[in-house]
């Protein structure tokens, strides 16, 4: 049986994403920028994150597929492609945590042939251990150790996600 222990506070989370909603703002006071959330993980950080800005944000959400279960597949594909052209506009893509960088080098690939006026990234957990593609990550949450993390909004087969913490899946 499965137990769960708490890694990163909900508190914690807040008062994080909160600096790293000012950080955008300092970096981008005039706007809009589009925030580009990958489904379904990063939904509950973006919508945070947008609410913790001042800067004016459109929001959009795409899916990629590239994790069963527990195991990355070493390979992602698009499943959900964005809704608006991102050509001209500065560009934040949201991730709920930076792994291996496969999924993320694939769909920054994807987003620098719509011509961007810029492209960073957002994510809530940075795990550099498991890097196995260069992804830098310009705004981070919290760099956080090689074990399966499950909680505001990172699941085990879509249990979990609501969950205000983040919390190690044990067992």
């Amino acid at each position: 049986m499965s137990s769960l222990r708490v890694l990163i506070p909900a508190e914690k989370i807040r008062m994080r994403v909160q600096e790293l909603g000012a950080q955008i703002d300092r970096d981008y006071p005039s706007g809009p920028i589009y925030l580009v959330g990958v489904l379904k993980g990063a939904s509950v950080f973006l919508s945070d994150l947008a609410r913790a800005m001042k800067t004016p944000a459109r929001m959009e959400f795409v899916g990629i597929a590239s994790y069963q279960g527990q195991t990355s597949s070493g390979e992602a594909r698009l499943t959900k492609d964005l809704d608006h052209p991102i050509e001209g506009y500065d560009v934040i893509v949201v991730e709920d945590i930076v792994d291996t960088g496969i999924t993320l080098t694939y769909f920054l690939q994807v987003l620098q042939q719509r011509k961007p006026k810029s492209l960073r990234i957002a994510a809530l957990l940075d795990k550099p251990s498991r890097r196995r593609r260069d992804v830098h990550v310009d705004y981070v949450g919290f760099e956080v150790p090689d074990q399966f993390l499950v909680g505001y909004g990172l699941d085990y087969e879509e249990d979990y996600r609501n969950l205000p913490d983040v919390c190690i899946l044990e067992g």
